[in-house]
């Protein structure tokens, strides 16, 4: 079944805004290559962005340009880590005198040192 603007319309593509350095607002919706607009007001950008990625979708079709689905990154909130010895005796003995886990000490640490948290 081919399938046709509406559905990929419906589609929850990531939307990406961000503040211009020369003023206005940047959007774009990495999976769309090149689907990408501005405006002057964070109010505008949201209709420009979705006017964008309704041409961007439909000059797609018309073309019969492969149309990305949008990317679906499910994360289990684990991931394994080989650190030295020391650094872990470091990190354990921190979070004994901190009066919490090793896993909660550690997962703050990280939050702290992001500059530009991503959620």
């Amino acid at each position: 079944m081919e399938k046709k603007l509406d559905y990929y319309m419906s589609l929850l593509y990531q939307e990406i805004i961000v503040a211009a350095k020369e003023g206005g607002y940047v959007g774009y919706i990495p999976d769309l290559k090149g689907c990408i607009t501005q405006a002057e007001t964070k109010e505008e950008i949201l209709s420009m962005l979705e006017d964008a990625k309704r041409e961007w979708l439909a000059a797609a079709l018309e073309d019969g340009v492969s149309i990305p689905e949008p990317q679906s990154e499910e994360y289990s909130g684990k991931f394994n880590l080989r650190i030295p010895k020391s650094l872990h005796r470091a990190l354990a003995l921190n979070a004994k005198k901190e009066g919490v886990s090793l896993n909660q000490f550690v997962t703050s640490l990280l939050s702290s040192s992001l500059n530009s948290p991503i959620f």
